[in-house]
């Protein structure tokens, strides 16, 4: 699913409207870091594929990236255990 959701990043980073009022419910730092994520791996995409990476490569790496934001994101997400 990393793999899938990687070959996305090929496009600039935006958010649909959809994808905004799925985001209400949110915390601020949650969203923040979706946002970040959605920057830093469209510019690393970019950057990979102009230094002539073959697209294949250029998407495992995004994907590993990307496994790093989503375990951030449930970190954010889980309550402490106080």
């Amino acid at each position: 699913m990393l793999i899938e959701a990687a070959w996305s990043y090929r496009f600039p980073a935006r958010i649909s409207r959809e994808l905004l009022l799925r985001q209400e419910g949110l915390a601020k730092p949650i969203r923040d870091t979706a946002w970040k994520a959605q920057e830093r791996l469209r510019g690393r995409y970019r950057k990979l594929a102009r230094a002539g990476k073959p697209a294949n490569v250029v998407t495992a790496a995004i994907a590993g990236e990307l496994a790093g934001f989503v375990w951030s994101i449930t970190k954010q997400a889980q309550p402490s255990a106080a």
